[in-house]
């Protein structure tokens, strides 16, 4: 069994638990409302924005073009391809995209950031990798799960979104290929540190979901002041 494989099996309560979300049980049968695919739009656009920044960390510690490769594609992916699942969200909706974009992050996406700098600047290459697999790998397995369980047409009014992560995937396995490689030359100390933060970023994709089924906020809203 691979180290990734590994890892899959000692996460899959979490993996679980995320399939039957209230959140992504609302994707399935299109019941989500119109203020959780908002708060979910403006949470996830400026994860994204810090995710891409994580990757420009790992490339600075790449020792390999095909590493290098990796992230940059993924990089693209982000800024070219994963709008489309926003934009059906935003069209559900009824808002611009344009319109979601800027938003102060809400507690649960603001750990999940900051957990991931913080192993981007203190971790290995290895680390990073670990810390940054469970975003894609969550999202495909639900993509594949929810296109295969519902099947959806054109009626559907999150079909977009099923369709583009439910057929999506060969990143991923390339990603996982890469950690699998790296924990192959690592220590017994990195390997364990690869897992626990791979393992922490499981709870805090949970911690997502949940964050926007709940349209979380800062428990005392906290108001701009003015700059002297």
């Amino acid at each position: 069994m691979s180290f990734t494989q590994e890892l899959r099996q000692r996460a899959d309560g979490i993996f679980q638990a995320i399939f039957g979300h209230p959140f992504v049980k609302g994707i399935a049968d299109g019941s989500l409302g119109r203020e959780q695919l908002i708060h979910y739009v403006k949470q996830d656009y400026e994860y994204l924005n810090a995710y891409m920044r994580i990757y420009g960390i790992a490339i600075s510690k790449c020792t390999s073009r095909d590493e290098i490769s990796m992230f940059t594609e993924q990089i693209s992916f982000i800024l070219h391809s994963e709008v489309h699942p926003h934009q059906n969200f935003c069209t559900a909706a009824g808002v611009a995209y344009e319109e979601m974009q800027g938003y102060p992050l809400a507690p649960s996406a603001h750990h999940y950031i900051r957990h991931m700098l913080t192993v981007a600047h203190e971790g290995s290459l290895g680390e990073i990798m670990a810390v940054l697999l469970p975003c894609p790998w969550t999202y495909v397995e639900i993509g594949r799960k929810l296109l295969d369980e519902v099947q959806p047409d054109a009626s559907h009014p999150f079909q977009e979104w099923i369709q583009f992560y439910g057929r999506a995937g060969g990143a991923t396995d390339k990603f996982r290929e890469l950690v699998d490689a790296w924990a192959e030359g690592a220590t017994s100390v990195e390997r364990a540190r690869m897992a626990e933060h791979f393992m922490l970023s499981c709870q805090l994709e949970y911690m997502f979901w949940d964050m926007a089924y709940r349209q979380e906020e800062w428990p005392v809203p906290m108001e701009a002041e003015a700059v002297l």
